[in-house]
C-alpha cells in the first residue's frame, strides 16, 4: 500500500511530540535566578547611610513592591516550569525589612519565601541577599565575606572626571582610602534533597571608567574564587552557584581570567566553572543596556558537577533572561531598555533578571 507522504510526516511529528511530552513527565525542574532590584529602599531616612536620594513615599514604596512581586512571581515560569524561582539572589536592597516586605506580597507569600541577609558596609546602604522557598530549600549555614579594596590618587582623578548614568558610586573613606562596597554572601543548604552552595555578589561599579575600575572587580572575583576553592577543597563535587550584578560582562578579565569561567560546556574541566551568559550575549541577549549597547552583568555561574549528564541528581538544563514586554520602556530615548525608576515614579528595574533551570529525573 502506498503511504501518503503528508500523513507519514504528521505521524512522525506526533510520535516525536508524544515521546518528548512523556520524557518531560519524568523530570522535575527548579529555577535559580538573580535580580538587581534597583534601589529598593524603604520610606524611612536612616542617619547611618546615604539614603536621602532614594527614600520612597509610602505610595511609591507600595508600587515598587508590587512591580517586583509581579516580575519575581513570573521568572522562569512556562510550560515546563510552573513555579517561580526556588532560590533568588538579589542586589540593591536597603535592608532586611524591604526583603521581608517583598515576601509579604500576596503572590510571593503564597510561595513561602524567606530571607537571608547581612548588612554590608556600602555607604549608600545597598546590600545583597537571598529569597528562598521554604518548601524546597533548607539553609544549613550562611556567612558574609567582606571585600577589602582601596582607591589610589589616579582612581580618584578618573572618577571625578567620569560622568556616567549610574547612582552606584564607589564610596571611599577619606582617611583609610578603603572603598566601601558590598559583601559576598555564601548560603549553603539542602535543595530538594541535595546540598547546594549559593554565593550572591554585587561587585564594585564602573565609576571612573571600565578600565580604571577593573582592578576593583578583579579583586572581587579573586575573593569569589577563594570562596569557591574553599568549598571545592572540602568536596570536589560541590554544586556551586555564584551569581550577581558583577558590573562586568562574560568576556571581561574578572570573569574570564580571574574566575576562569568558560562559555563552552565542553571546555569546563573538573573544579572548573561554566558561564551560560556567554552564549546568550553572543546571541544579542543581555540584562542591561548602556549607550544603545547590551551587556550581561547579571550572571549565574556554576561549577562543573552541575554539567554532568547523569540526571539522577540535579543538573544544569538551560539559561535565560526574563524580559517581558511590561518590563520594557516602550517610548522615548530609552525605548527598548529595561523600565527603570524615574522622576515620575518607580519602575521595575534597570536590569532584567537572569535565570537557569535545573533538571532531575523524577522518582517513579
Amino acid at each position: 500500500m502506498k503511504i501518503n507522504p503528508f500523513y507519514s510526516a504528521v505521524a512522525l511529528i506526533l510520535t516525536v511530540a508524544t515521546s518528548f511530552a512523556q520524557e518531560k513527565k519524568n523530570y522535575m525542574v527548579n529555577t535559580i535566578a538573580f535580580y538587581n532590584l534597583e534601589n529598593l529602599f524603604d520610606t524611612i531616612n536612616d542617619p547611618t547611610i546615604n539614603d536621602e536620594d532614594f527614600i520612597y513615599t509610602p505610595q511609591n514604596y507600595k508600587d515598587k513592591l508590587q512591580k517586583l512581586e509581579k516580575v519575581i512571581s513570573q521568572i522562569g515560569v512556562n510550560a515546563e516550569q510552573k513555579n517561580s524561582p526556588v532560590i533568588l539572589g538579589v542586589a540593591e536592597i536597603e535592608n532586611r525589612k524591604v526583603l521581608e516586605d517583598l515576601c509579604k506580597q500576596p503572590a510571593l507569600k503564597a510561595k513561602g519565601y524567606a530571607v537571608i541577609h547581612f548588612d554590608s558596609p556600602d555607604r549608600r546602604g545597598i546590600d545583597t541577599g537571598f529569597l528562598y522557598q521554604k518548601g524546597h530549600f533548607q539553609p544549613t549555614s550562611y556567612k558574609n565575606y567582606p571585600l577589602i579594596v582601596t582607591e589610589d590618587a589616579t582612581d580618584k582623578k578618573a572618577k571625578d572626571k567620569e560622568k556616567v548614568e549610574d547612582t552606584d558610586d564607589n564610596v571611599v573613606d577619606a582617611k583609610t582610602k578603603r572603598i566601601y562596597t558590598r559583601d559576598q554572601i555564601l548560603m549553603t543548604g539542602i535543595l530538594d534533597g541535595e546540598e547546594m552552595h549559593f554565593i550572591v555578589n554585587h561587585w564594585p561599579s564602573r565609576r571612573g571608567g571600565e578600565k580604571r575600575s577593573s582592578p576593583l572587580r578583579e579583586a572581587a572575583a579573586a575573593l569569589n574564587k577563594k570562596i569557591i576553592d574553599s568549598l571545592q577543597a572540602i568536596n570536589p563535587n560541590a554544586k556551586i552557584f555564584t551569581m550577581g550584578d558583577l558590573n562586568d560582562g562574560p568576556f571581561n578579565k574578572s570573569i574570564k581570567q580571574v574566575l576562569g569561567a568558560k562559555g563552552d560546556e565542553k571546555e569546563v574541566q573538573p573544579l572548573g566553572l561554566y558561564n551560560p551568559a556567554e552564549k546568550l550575549l553572543k546571541k544579542g541577549i543581555g540584562t542591561l543596556a548602556f549607550r544603545d549597547s547590551w551587556d550581561f552583568f547579571d550572571q549565574i555561574i556554576i561549577s562543573e558537577p552541575l554539567l554532568k549528564k547523569d540526571y539522577t541528581s540535579w543538573r544544569y538544563w538551560k539559561a535565560g533572561v526574563y524580559n517581558a514586554p511590561f518590563m520594557i520602556q516602550q517610548t522615548g530615548q530609552y525605548k527598548g531598555y529595561a523600565l527603570r525608576n524615574s522622576a515620575t515614579g518607580p519602575g521595575y528595574s534597570d536590569h532584567f533578571p537572569s535565570y537557569i533551570y535545573l533538571i532531575k529525573e523524577a522518582k517513579k
